[in-house]
């Protein structure tokens, strides 16, 4: 855990809500039990990625069967404190994408999700916070997709104002808009 918290250390916030996220973060790694693992049912580590072209114009995103809308692509770090292989791993696994990338192998956002409660796979889950490490990765649009059935009912590229989009969910059609804005700072 301690070369995660270096990197999250490392990891220069763009606006006061990721610095304040940041701090947040931080304060889990030290003080929580088991952060890594959804054993912690308040708040626990997970990765996601912000997939694009390479003409940067569009961004791989997943019709999230839970909240029936348009989604990164993200996981839980079930342990593994390395996030950057957990959200390639995602990616992959959510997508049916066979090559994927890092664009470089920091920390492209940071965020403090919540997570409402729902039921997945037949269990209810309690309302938690997701501690999230984001990552921004580049793939070729014209390779093949699959949607991953037990998670996600469809996979698309669309145009970054498209991506977004989120009527379902506001909070996360801000950090859309964040991750959008840190490609034009590229």
């Amino acid at each position: 855990m301690q070369a995660l918290r270096e990197k999250i250390m490392a990891y220069a916030p763009t606006d006061a809500r990721e610095a304040r996220d940041r701090e947040l973060l931080l304060l889990a790694l030290d003080t929580l039990q088991t952060p890594l693992t959804r054993d912690n049912p308040f708040a626990h580590f997970t990765a996601s990625s912000w997939i694009v072209n390479p003409a940067r114009d569009r961004a791989l995103m997943a019709w999230h069967n839970i909240y029936k809308t348009w989604s990164w692509t993200g996981g839980h770090a079930d342990g593994d404190s390395d996030l950057l292989a957990v959200a390639l791993r995602e990616a992959r696994e959510e997508t049916g994408l066979e090559a994927v990338a890092p664009v470089t192998g920091e920390i492209y956002s940071v965020e403090v999700l919540p997570v409402n409660s729902h039921f997945k796979r037949g269990q209810f889950v309690s309302a938690h916070l997701h501690l999230n490490v984001t990552y921004l990765l580049e793939a070729d649009d014209a390779q093949p997709l699959r949607p991953k059935p037990d998670e996600n009912s469809a996979v698309a590229w669309l145009p970054l104002h498209e991506a977004a989009e989120n009527k379902e969910e506001p909070f996360m059609a801000e950090v859309y808009r964040k991750l959008n804005q840190k490609l034009n700072d590229i």
